[in-house]
């Protein structure tokens, strides 16, 4: 069953025809032990796509959170991710089955490889056909990839059955990251952003606050609607009720061309996290 549209947010098509919510709820560095609180708040507010991964330990939290919601399963879009140490096929196959557990979930909706580590002695094109086997096998509805950059992804279409359906990138107005996202269009892979205030960065920039001040609204939701209306699926983060509120109101106003450009205008290539073709961080 494909998740019902959330309150009015949009849904998008994977190139495989499942309907992924445009806006969704993270939970990077939400504690384990409070994740289940916040994800049920999340759910209660509307939120349907929750997106989680191996490396965060917080999974069995989402899924307590969406066992106790008392929201159709069905109607609920969850995303984990593989975590970087288990890469080898084996490996990767293990952790899934324990992330499926851990969520307490027959079948997962989205899994990524988590960061290409390009420099660890295990090709990611083994690790993603592990992941081929994964969807083949029914458990998942879609697979993807997060942090890969075109020159991995041609490497991936040379070798692989299956293309890959999202690409979560670390995106912002001070990374607009343009030539990812039009080679991801390009190939009908959907982009996500990760990071997309910039971990609150942007949200002091003269820019943004004037638009914010203008259109009366915050800052935050200026840029998370920049977002939007460029066709990426956005998931911010916070743990605090009202935010939670805030960041979902999105779907009543719209920036003009000029704002858009504006906002656009922005990008310096500044990074707030690692660089996908040097980060090679195995967990010991």
């Amino acid at each position: 069953m494909a998740p019902a549209p959330a309150l009015g947010v949009p849904t998008i098509p994977l190139n495989n025809g499942v309907e992924i919510p445009q806006l969704g709820f993270g939970v990077y560095q939400v504690p384990p032990e409070d994740t289940a609180d916040v994800v049920g708040t999340a759910l209660e507010l509307g939120y349907r796509h929750i997106d989680t991964a191996q490396m965060y330990g917080n999974e069995k939290g989402v899924g307590e959170a969406v066992a106790a919601s008392g929201v159709d399963r069905g109607e609920i879009f969850v995303t984990s991710k593989l975590n970087n140490g288990f890469h080898r096929r084996d490996d990767a196959l293990r952790a899934f089955d324990r992330s499926l557990a851990d969520l307490g979930f027959e079948q997962l909706d989205l899994f990524l490889i988590h960061w290409p580590l390009p420099g660890i002695d295990v090709d990611y094109v083994e690790t993603w056909k592990a992941l081929e086997e994964i969807y083949a096998g029914g458990r998942v509805r879609a697979i993807g990839v997060s942090n890969f950059q075109p020159h991995h992804l041609r490497r991936l279409f040379a070798q692989a059955e299956v293309r890959p359906a999202v690409n979560q990138i670390e995106v912002h107005p001070y990374l607009a990251q343009d030539d990812v996202r039009a080679f991801d269009a390009d190939h009908e892979i959907v982009t996500q952003a990760w990071s997309p205030i910039a971990r609150g960065k942007v949200l002091s920039d003269p820019a943004i606050t004037a638009i914010a001040e203008r259109l009366g609204r915050t800052p935050a939701q200026v840029v998370l609607r920049w977002h939007i209306q460029r066709g990426d699926v956005v998931f911010p983060k916070s743990v605090s009720r009202e935010r939670m509120q805030e960041n979902f109101a999105l779907f009543d106003f719209e920036l003009g061309t000029d704002e858009m450009s504006a906002l656009a205008g922005l990008d310096r290539g500044e990074r707030t996290g690692p660089d996908p073709d040097t980060f090679n961080y195995v967990p010991g």
